[in-house]
């Protein structure tokens, strides 16, 4: 049933921030003068899907819950990209968008990385480390220190924690 739930998420929520409103945006506004660089922008969206598929996987798995904020990991999961960085999983929707940006050359699409990137920030300081410091209590604390939000670290943090 967590798979399914899961898949939900995925196919409603996720697909629709990375997909459809990408899309829509893209058929909008000026484009790029990028000539055959904007096949670079195959890099961040493919680093960008690998990441949001692994997050995804490792929520399922190893946190018993959802990327979904109204069913979450039961328990803090801190392996794979989590040992390096806080919220791959966000990385990864601004990835795709900025990937896709290049890919299709659309202003409109930097802009909404740009957008995306904003929100994700104030969604994460002001929601969800003050809630999963409230789950997770000193576990959370630790990793707080140890994992930085947005920019990975090269040393990982132990798995075990």
């Amino acid at each position: 049933m967590i798979w399914l739930r899961a898949l939900s998420f995925v196919l409603l929520v996720q697909s629709t921030v990375v997909g459809l409103i990408p899309w829509w945006l893209s058929r909008l506004g000026p484009r790029l003068a990028l000539g055959p660089w904007h096949a670079v922008g195959m890099i961040p969206l493919a680093v960008g899907v690998g990441l949001l598929l692994s997050c995804n996987l490792l929520f399922v798995r190893q946190g018993h819950g959802t990327a979904a904020p109204y069913d979450p990991p039961r328990a803090l999961v801190v392996r794979g990209p989590y040992r390096y960085i806080r919220n791959p999983m966000y990385l990864s929707a601004t990835l795709i968008v900025l990937g896709l940006a290049f890919w299709l050359r659309a202003v409109s699409l930097l802009l909404y990385a740009i957008a995306l990137a904003g929100a994700y920030q104030i969604f994460v300081q002001y929601y969800e480390e003050p809630r999963l410091t409230t789950l997770f209590g000193a576990a959370y604390r630790t990793y707080l220190v140890e994992v930085p939000r947005w920019c990975p670290r090269l040393h990982r943090f132990p798995a075990s924690k």
